[in-house]
């Protein structure tokens, strides 16, 4: 099986201006920019992707075009993620028939089930599917927080299960699932980049990529590299803009200021479909936050070019 390494991003899926289709010309230009900028994979509707608010049909399409477009120059793997595990399991078919990469698939969300019922539902996934797949523990999407006990059982269970995005909150976390699997399974941070990584994560998936990807890139190469303190820089910025977007929406604000800071950035994907509030809907308090954002960005390309000349 491929090895996946490195810092992944989990990409916004770009909408019309009227948000009644994917905008798929818009998609093609932000994976070539992220492409230029180093990212080395992506992952395409995961939470940032608003994978809730595609039909079925854009769904497939939207797979197809990006697995195309791609052509094997990054990896893309896309999520695969749903209640019901038939739909979970026809999601993850159609992705490998597309040519994707991989799979990231979070426990059944809202129900809160059992170990048993996970452990089931990643059954059903991996019968009808070869792919390699990611888990996603993410307790305050998914309402499910999936102990490194476990990740152990699934990860004995299934010979394709191997990766994880942990983003429990519990940065210890990373230590004991890779002792639990007696280094089987690849961690990949969901946050506390630095931290992660010297407990053994192998990689990092952010929605940073969508607006730094210099950055959200970079950031692991230097960990890689041995430049911690580096690193560490890097880090310090991405927390404020954490904290930032936080103060607006705690938990689904990426979505929103991703498009927002793309579009900045000079990459526009439209605007994110309802419930979710539109960035023009967010008034002065979005303006101005927005402006804030912009600042750190500018500081944080400041940083690299700093950080860049060091190393050469």
């Amino acid at each position: 099986m491929k090895q996946f390494r490195g810092s992944h991003s989990v990409n916004v899926t770009p909408f019309t201006a009227d948000g009644s289709a994917i905008d798929l010309e818009a998609n093609r230009r932000l994976i070539d920019w992220q492409i230029s900028q180093g990212v080395p994979g992506v992952i395409i509707l995961g939470t940032t992707g608003e994978f809730l608010t595609v039909s079925d049909a854009e769904r497939a399409a939207f797979v197809e075009d990006t697995v195309a477009h791609v052509n094997g120059r990054i990896d893309v793997w896309v999520g695969a993620s749903n209640a019901y595990s038939v739909n979970a399991a026809r999601y993850a078919r159609e992705a490998e028939a597309a040519g994707a990469d991989g799979l990231m698939i979070i426990p059944p969300y809202y129900y809160a089930p059992t170990d048993d019922e996970i452990v089931g539902y990643y059954d059903l996934i991996t019968k009808t599917c070869d792919l390699p797949i990611m888990l996603y523990n993410n307790p305050v999407t998914s309402n499910v927080d999936m102990s490194a006990k476990l990740v152990g059982r699934l990860t004995r269970a299934f010979d394709t299960v191997r990766y994880i995005k942990e983003a429990s909150m519990d940065v210890a976390r990373v230590y004991d699932i890779i002792e639990e699997t007696e280094g089987v399974m690849n961690v990949f941070a969901g946050e506390r980049i630095v931290e992660s990584f010297l407990l053994g994560a192998v990689g990092y998936v952010n929605p940073f990529g969508n607006y730094i990807p210099r950055a959200s890139t970079g950031i692991w190469d230097l960990l890689v590299a041995g430049r911690i303190e580096d690193a560490k820089a890097i880090q310090r910025h991405i927390t404020i803009i954490e904290h930032t977007i936080a103060e607006g929406h705690p938990t689904y604000g990426h979505q929103c200021y991703s498009k927002a800071l793309a579009a900045e950035a000079g990459c526009p994907v439209g605007d994110v479909r309802p419930p979710l509030t539109q960035f023009a809907s967010l008034g002065e308090e979005g303006r101005t936050r927005a402006a804030k954002l912009k600042r750190i960005m500018a500081d944080l390309d400041t940083l690299m070019d700093d950080l860049e000349s060091k190393a050469a």
